[in-house]
């Protein structure tokens, strides 16, 4: 089990290292492709209609944001985090914090990830991912829910 955290945690640390301007920012992009199975799902929300997009629809976009020049000293990373596995899946629910600068204005921004992940024979890959951000009348300090599920027969 600990290999099993420690390998998820590598890949938590890949995924959010990708998500920062400046040098090497294609390099750390293309490695997200190693870390998610191809045909994994890709959600963010935000108060309205979430927009889904597979890997290479999420990582082009961020990829012209990272390097066009407009974003710049932008990076995000987690705060907070857990990992829950049971056999061959996993999820990872975090907060993060990012900070940047966007056509010369400074920035800053927190919200919630959750990442799901299966295991292939060559390792933990990401299946899924969604995250919501805070924005007014929903704060990481008030807003995050828990509730234990238990079924029924």
């Amino acid at each position: 089990m600990a290999d099993d955290r420690a390998a998820i945690a590598d890949i938590v640390r890949t995924f959010f290292g990708a998500f920062a301007s400046g040098a090497d920012c294609t390099a750390r992009l293309d490695a997200l492709r190693q870390v998610f199975l191809p045909e994994a799902v890709i959600v963010r929300t935000g108060g309205g209609v979430p927009v889904v997009s597979g890997v290479d629809g999420f990582i082009a976009p961020r990829r012209e944001l990272l390097s066009g020049g407009t974003l710049t000293d932008f990076r995000e990373w987690e705060l907070r985090g857990h990992t829950e596995i049971f056999g061959d899946v996993a999820h990872h629910f975090c907060s993060y914090a990012k900070a940047g600068v966007q056509n010369g204005a400074a920035f800053t921004g927190r919200g919630m990830k959750t990442l799901q992940f299966v295991r292939l024979p060559a390792g933990w890959r990401i299946s899924a991912v969604a995250w919501d951000d805070e924005r007014d009348g929903l704060a990481i300090d008030g807003g995050v829910q828990s509730a234990e599920v238990r079924g029924t027969r």
